[in-house]
């Protein structure tokens, strides 16, 4: 198997499913480790590059939310949480810690690796951070087109001076897009961008937030000149971006 093969973890209190699932994607060229809880976890991750996580929700000790959400303070490893629970709440606070993808169980293992596959492509997609986010403090502020956004104080303020209210869906969609100004961002890499800060974005719920920022931003937001819509690719934050220490 070469060593260039992704390397999947997979954490399960139950033998069996980590067996199984080891030998399945070993079978498909994947290099797998296996851990039966949280610590065990931890010493995998100590000790090799893991490039996808495969996370069961239920464990004694520390579950899968709490791991994904440790594991989201510290790393963007993509995450796929396994659950045999099929509620839509339970779901939705899977991605809410941080996960990238959902299954519940019982699940075809077919079905697993079509899913990692989507969230491995995705996130091989993603474009480099933008050269001044691991640069600039937080306290910094971004010039745009006739905007300030104040990261500290998480303000959107006008050519005049007036600051303009934004929900944290808003705010965190905007950093996205600051952070990547003059290239195409699918909606899938915006969700997976923003989706670190904020849990509220969803699929389509990022063509809602764009409307919404036009309406703030744009002077005819029918007529966008900040954000471009890129037919079959997503948008683009067609503006230059300065960073200034506050």
């Amino acid at each position: 198997m070469s060593p260039e093969s992704p390397h999947i973890l997979i954490v399960d209190d139950e033998q069996e499913i980590r067996e199984l699932l080891s030998r399945f994607l070993q079978g498909h060229g994947y290099r797998t480790s296996i851990a039966a809880e949280g610590k065990a976890m931890e010493r995998v991750l100590a000790q090799a590059n893991i490039d996808l996580i495969v996370l069961d929700l239920m464990m004694p000790g520390d579950d899968g939310l709490v791991l994904c959400r440790k594991l989201r303070a510290q790393s963007n490893i993509p995450v796929i949480m396994l659950t045999a629970m099929g509620e839509e709440t339970d779901r939705i606070i899977g991605l809410e810690m941080g996960a990238d993808d959902y299954l519940p169980k019982p699940f075809s293992p077919r079905e697993l690796l079509a899913r990692i596959k989507s969230v491995l492509r995705r996130a091989n997609s993603l474009p480099e951070s933008h050269k001044h986010k691991d640069a600039e403090p937080q306290q910094a502020k971004v010039y745009f087109d006739r905007w300030i956004f104040d990261l500290q104080k998480r303000e959107l303020i006008d050519g005049e001076g007036i600051t303009l209210s934004l929900s944290t869906a808003e705010f965190d969609l905007l950093q996205a897009f600051i952070e990547h100004p003059q290239r195409i961002l699918s909606r899938d890499q915006l969700l997976d961008l923003a989706r670190g800060r904020n849990s509220q974005l969803f699929d389509r719920s990022i063509d809602t937030l764009v409307s919404r920022l036009r309406r703030k931003l744009e002077l005819d937001p029918k007529q966008p000149q900040l954000i471009k819509t890129i037919w079959g690719g997503g948008y683009i934050f067609s503006t230059d971006v300065e960073y200034v220490e506050a």
